[in-house]
């Protein structure tokens, strides 16, 4: 039975984790990183595999049931599927759920089936192969589509993550809402968020939440509202005679602040109990320092019994620069 349950101090109750595993990844999204990329950190930085499998050990003892694997791209990291492995074991651990960019996935996939992982958010902005290779600055859009179908013969409950972005892919929208008609997959809408790790260039919020509802709806004036799971990052839609769903995340309006039930542990182990927050403490160093779980599990209490409201509160309070300045891959896509 779970002891210390994570509560914050807003009565909130957090029970997923999402842990970025690498910072490391094989394109270069120019939303994502700069073109040269970015300093990755030294492996002897990284939180080993045996350090996070400790963490999650203890943080299951404290009611966390969902577990995201992000990056990064997660399977660059040598011995993943170890990993992944001992993961899908660990008593308590109800879901296990991986992000990826779908360029090195698709001959892991019958073993991810196999592990029963719940399910699998695929990276994806563009259906049109020239975009694709504009936005992530690699030619790489034949072995994530070899991916995507993949997910689907091997039924992997599967979402498609596209980052909407003025002036770079917003004609795929209504093209990306067409793949929900024939495969039973949910295509999900992303605001863009100012984490390019350049320090310069945050973008101007064109394409908000409503602005892309909108749109859809002027190709698909039938589709209608469907309810949101709790905790749901995005607004939920279907289209009827459509296998699969619609949803939109408001990443950057952040509007779903007052149900969020997680947190974030960098490749560097440092606790972001917010997107916008710009850590916490660094679990790594605990852990190193000879920190007991009883000394561990007391240092999650009190962090969550000091976090912000919401994103625009964790933003207000950085003490160490703007989001721009940090790159989605060093916090966990």
């Amino acid at each position: 039975m779970p002891n210390h349950q994570l509560f914050d101090n807003h009565g909130r109750q957090v029970n997923y984790v999402r842990l970025a595993v690498t910072d490391r990844c094989n394109l270069r999204c120019f939303y994502c990183m700069p073109e040269e990329g970015i300093k990755y950190v030294p492996k002897e930085d990284l939180l080993t595999y045996e350090e996070m499998l400790r963490l999650m050990h203890l943080l299951v003892g404290m009611g966390i049931e969902k577990l995201r694997i992000t990056g990064g791209e997660p399977f660059v990291r040598r011995d993943m599927m170890d990993f992944l492995r001992a993961l899908c074991r660990m008593e308590g651990l109800k879901k296990v759920n991986i992000t990826t960019n779908g360029t090195l996935t698709a001959p892991l996939i019958p073993e991810l089936k196999q592990l029963g992982i719940h399910s699998i958010n695929l990276s994806l902005d563009t259906l049109d192969k020239a975009r694709f290779h504009q936005i992530t600055r690699r030619d790489s859009f034949d072995t994530v589509m070899e991916t995507f179908h993949a997910l689907l013969e091997h039924e992997i409950p599967t979402k498609i993550n596209a980052v909407v972005m003025e002036g770079k892919n917003t004609e795929d929208i209504l093209p990306m809402v067409e793949l929900t008609k024939q495969h039973p997959v949910n295509v999900r809408f992303i605001e863009e968020m100012p984490f390019n790790g350049e320090g310069s260039n945050s973008p101007t919020l064109t394409w908000h939440y409503r602005k892309i509802l909108s749109h859809i709806q002027s190709r698909y004036p039938d589709i209608e509202k469907i309810p949101d799971p709790p905790h749901s990052t995005s607004y939920n839609y279907r289209i009827p005679g459509h296998q699969g769903t619609v949803g939109i995340i408001a990443a950057y309006s952040r509007t779903f602040c007052g149900t969020c039930n997680r947190i974030r542990i960098t490749p560097k182990g440092m606790l972001k109990t917010c997107l916008y927050d710009d850590g916490v403490f660094n679990i790594r160093d605990l852990m190193r320092a000879g920190a007991t779980d009883e000394q561990v599990r007391e240092t999650f209490l009190q962090a969550l019994g000091n976090r912000a409201k919401d994103g625009w509160e964790a933003e207000k309070n950085r003490k160490f620069g703007l989001p721009i300045q940090e790159s989605m891959s060093t916090i966990g896509g």
